[in-house]
């Protein structure tokens, strides 16, 4: 489910956590690694649970308008569109969901309040009134509409993101991410895959589990090694006085240059360097960038690294 990008910063994270805190054990880091993974997947179908959400409180306003004791021509007339959508509709069908589901008991019960919140910005925005005036009524429409609204709509809905602040640090700095996921998700839904549509799963493959786990403990058990070669080529520099944040990005840096082959070193170097820009201070990526191209100039001089990609042959995603 998690790009590559992604997972990088999850390990980024824990290993920061890791010796900050000085008390976990390699073993009880790992897990928390992969705890933090499962709660960005758990928000992923948090995300979809909700238009289904939106979509029954949809349907309940057009059931209590007919029932009005003097409902209006618009309460009679209603545009039910919205609550025909077919991808909804497949979506609430969905097997992987629905399983999802009935294993964690995941649901917005406790947060109503959100519902009547996104369906009033939703109704106000103008995908939704040029959706609903269309005389388009087919699949493609429905589907394009929805992962738009997602994208246009609900993913710039800022009091999501605080409640998912507030209710795991898991979900900190990556609701936005997760919403991406979410809209690329929709855009691959297929009418005749009915109930079956793939969703996306907590790792795309076992490979991708393995670079995590690889990443994270090669970065925790060769610490004092890749330590001693960021302070061999930052002379200049006192490693008190870095930006431990920094650090720890370099010293996985060299774990996946030393450990992976099949990504090439142009690929690495670029993914931490952005890491850095955004997670740490602005001189960060530059920093890094320097640091990390004398390491690894070191390593090729002395026939530590050979990679597969570098010549271009095989790219990592």
């Amino acid at each position: 489910m998690l790009s590559r990008r992604l997972l990088r910063v999850k390990v980024m994270q824990t290993v920061y956590g890791h010796f900050r805190g000085g008390e976990s054990t390699i073993q009880q880091t790992e897990k928390e690694l992969f705890h933090s993974i499962s709660k960005s997947h758990e928000l992923y179908h948090l995300l979809l649970l909700l238009i289904l959400d939106v979509r029954d409180f949809a349907e309940k306003r057009i059931e209590n308008g007919l029932n009005k004791k003097r409902p209006a021509y618009e309460d009679l007339h209603p545009n039910k569109k919205f609550i025909n959508n077919r991808v909804i509709l497949q979506l609430r069908e969905n097997k992987q969901l629905l399983n999802y589901i009935d294993a964690t008991g995941l649901s917005w019960n406790n947060n109503e309040q959100y519902i009547k919140d996104v369906f009033k910005i939703i109704v106000e925005s103008e995908q939704y009134k040029q959706y609903m005036e269309s005389d388009s009524d087919d699949y493609e429409t429905d589907r394009k509409f929805i992962s738009k609204l997602f994208e246009k709509v609900i993913g710039q809905y800022l009091p999501l993101y605080s409640l998912f602040e507030e209710q795991s640090i898991f979900w900190n700095d990556e609701a936005e991410f997760v919403v991406s996921i979410v809209v690329k998700t929709l855009k691959e839904f297929e009418e005749e895959k009915g109930d079956n549509q793939p969703l996306q799963r907590e790792f795309k493959d076992d490979e991708d589990r393995a670079f995590v786990k690889t990443l994270l403990r090669k970065a925790i058990v060769n610490n004092v090694d890749y330590q001693a070669l960021i302070k061999k080529f930052s002379r200049n520099w006192e490693l008190d006085r870095v930006a431990y944040l920094d650090i720890v990005l370099m010293q996985i840096a060299i774990a996946e240059v030393m450990e992976f082959p099949e990504i090439p070193v142009k690929v690495t170097l670029n993914e931490y360097i952005e890491l850095a820009k955004h997670y740490s201070t602005p001189k960060s990526g530059n920093f890094i960038n320097g640091i990390l191209d004398k390491i690894i100039t070191h390593l090729r001089s002395e026939e530590n690294l050979i990679k597969l990609g570098d010549n271009g042959s095989k790219t990592e995603e």
